[in-house]
Formats: C-alpha cells, structure tokens, sequence
C-alpha cells in the first residue's frame, strides 16, 4: 500500500522573513506531530531562515531530493513550552473565577495561555474572598449601560431665577458633595491598581464607580458656578471626616465604610435634596447621582455580604472600624452648619417662621431615616439588630 504524500505548501517568492514564517506554522498546525510538510518556494535565503524558524521550535528540517521537509516537532510550539492557562480554558464556565490566581498570571485575560517567564505581577487583593462579588458581571454591565453624559443629561440653558439666598444654600450644599464626591472618587482609585486582573468585573466596577465620581464633581461644581463665580465654605470637621475614609488601607473596612455607611446616608441626602430642589438643574444632578451611587452601594454590600460568608470574624473588624472612626472625629464639628442651614432653607422654601420650622422638621426626618437606612443595610449584612442600630448611631454626623 503506497503512503500518502506529505502536504506541500508553495512559499514562492515569499521569504521566511516577510511572513513566510505565518504560512509554515499555519501549516504546522494542520499536521500531526512526527509527520512531514514539503516546503516548496524561490526565495533565496528560504532554506538557511527556515533552519533557524524550525530549531526555535523543535522541527527538524532536512532537504530530500531538491525539496525541503520539515517534520514537525512532538513538543508544542516554542511559546506554549511550559506556559500555564490563566484560570480555566472557558473563561466564562461557572467555576472560572478561581479563589487564589496566581501571581505568574500577570495582566493576562482570565482563560489566557500565560508563556512560562512572563513577569510575576503580585498584587496586594488576589484573593477571591477579599473582593468577589457573584453578580459583579451584572452589576458592572448595567453601570456601563446606565453611563450618561453631564453636556445633554442635565438643562443647563433651562432658565429659572432663585432668589439670592437659596441659591447660595444651593452653592453651598454642592461645594459640600464635591468634597465628599472627590473622597468617593479617591478610595476606588487607590484600590483598584492593587486588584488582580483574574478579578476583572470588579476592577471594571471600581473603575467605573471612580468614573462615577468624576462625573459627580463635574455636575455639581457647573451647578455651584451656573450663578455664582465662588464655591461655598469647606470645613476642617468635614475634612477630618473624609480623611478617614482616603487614609484607610484595608479594603474591605474602606469599602464598608464608604459604600456601605457613607454612600448608604448619601442616597438619602442626594433624593432629599431631589425632593426640595429649587431648580430643573439642581433636580437633574442630584437624581442623576443617586441613580449611581444606588449601584455603588450595590456592589459594597454584594462582596461584604460574601466575604462574610466566609469570614465570620470580619463582623468585629467591621465594627471595630465604626467605633475607631468615631472616636477619631469624637472631637470635630460633625456637619458643616451652612450646609445644614441651606438644607433647612430648601426644605422650608421660604425664610417665614412656620416655613422654617417645618423645614428643620425635615431635616431631622432626613437624619432619622438616615440612621434607620443604615442600621438596615448592617442588618441585611447579619449584623444583630441591637448591634446594628448602635453601629449607625456611631457615623459621623458629617453624613459620608
């Protein structure tokens, strides 16, 4: 029985060195290890090139009557020597996410072949119980899908006419989101960089939320300067509280802190101030905002949920966290009184006393749901009632 003819592949005037080199391997691959390719071309050097493309790879070349023959090595090809797959082949099975990827896996894409040498990236969050959350991937799908442009989404050129000192509280109360915005946009920044990349829905999220919090900024300063040509009063107390949420390093009690407790009591200032907005503008940034930090808080309370879960003992280090923070700040001023005082106005909508007061009236509503929110939020976390409201009693009055 006569064997068949090894498969012949017609090179041309094409040198190894100007693509030749893609066609061979292309060819390579269409053969089994141990067998023959005839190698047919004009070129002149084609002999000398494919010598040295074939030992890089471990085929063996020899020249049988006047034509080339590469037999193809059994070993894989050069940079599949030794390398090791990034989590599973199918990076979307349902056991893909791996608890513990290792360092040797780099930057490369979950399911990735990784070449053996490839540098080591080490990075502080690499474990999949610090971090994970199961619906990460719909939680990051629907932020980028609810992404909106702050030029088109908000009627800037919407004219409306304030009366002086409510627009003042306005300015105010937004040079105050903007700080508290810039220390939201802070803690996701300095964490994401120290997340493995095997973890890539929750860098997304973290980038995106810290996209977010750009964005936040961006509105609520072109709403403080769309009638003023200066922003309100920042105060020390207001900073020192914010500093303990930037100066935290540990992930998960910066992440309890921020969007658990902070971003939690926000929601509800950012939909009060929705309620008593003066303006279409001021109504627009603030309900735009809440959409996002709804899914901030989402994601906080997602991957605590399942880190506790697993680590039971993260229960005191979370309210450790609270009691440690509020002793820090036992001594500052607690919320700026400006910032109170135009929430009061606003809620009020004129200076007559009885206006007044029932706009006081709804702020320390506003506190108290406020205060009930988060003990629930600590509750849906497995927090004891009693322990749970005790906790939120503890957060700082400065709200975030």
């Amino acid at each position: 029985m006569t064997e068949p003819s090894p498969p012949r592949l017609d090179l041309e005037a094409l040198g190894i060195d100007r693509g030749g080199d893609l066609l061979v391997r292309r060819a390579l691959r269409g053969i089994a290890p141990g067998t023959d390719l005839r190698i047919a071309g004009s070129h002149p050097d084609l002999l000398i090139h494919l010598r040295v493309l074939c030992r890089a790879a471990g085929h063996e070349v020899r020249v049988k009557d006047d034509e080339i023959v590469v037999r193809r090595g059994t070993a894989v090809d050069a940079p599949r020597r030794g390398a090791v797959r990034a989590g599973k082949a199918d990076p979307r099975s349902a056991d893909a996410v791996v608890d513990a990827p290792s360092p040797r896996w780099g930057l490369a894409a979950r399911g990735a072949l990784v070449e053996a040498g490839a540098p080591a990236f080490h990075r502080p969050l690499s474990s999949k119980d610090e971090i994970w959350a199961d619906d990460a991937a719909h939680l990051y799908a629907q932020a980028a899908a609810n992404q909106w442009d702050p030029a088109t989404a908000i009627p800037w050129a919407m004219p409306f006419e304030l009366p002086d000192e409510v627009e003042d509280a306005v300015v105010q109360i937004m040079t105050y989101l903007i700080e508290n915005e810039t220390a939201a946009l802070l803690v996701p920044a300095r964490f994401v960089a120290q997340i493995h990349p095997h973890f890539r829905e929750v860098m997304q999220l973290l980038a995106i939320q810290a996209a977010d919090e750009a964005r936040h900024i961006e509105v609520f300063t072109r709403r403080a300067l769309l009638r003023r040509k200066e922003l309100g009063l920042s105060t020390a107390g207001g900073q020192a509280s914010l500093q303990t949420l930037v100066d935290e390093p540990d992930f998960a009690l910066a992440s309890f802190l921020l969007s658990v407790l902070g971003e939690g009591t926000f929601l509800s200032l950012l939909w009060f101030l929705h309620e008593h907005a003066p303006d279409p503008v001021t109504r627009d940034v603030v309900r735009l905002a809440a959409q996002d930090e709804a899914r901030h808080v989402s994601f906080g309370l997602a991957h605590l949920g399942r880190h506790l879960s697993v680590e039971p003992s993260l229960f005191g280090r979370l309210a450790l966290a609270v009691e440690r923070r509020h002793d820090t700040l036992r001594n500052t001023a607690g919320l700026n009184q400006e910032v109170w005082d135009g929430l009061v106005l606003l809620a009020a909508g004129s200076f007559r006393p009885s206006d007044i007061a029932r706009g006081h009236d709804a702020v320390l509503a506003l506190s108290q749901e406020m205060e009930d929110k988060r003990a629930r939020r600590l509750e849906r976390l497995g927090f004891e009632g009693a322990q749970a409201r005790a906790l939120s009693q503890l957060h700082t009055k400065n709200f975030m």
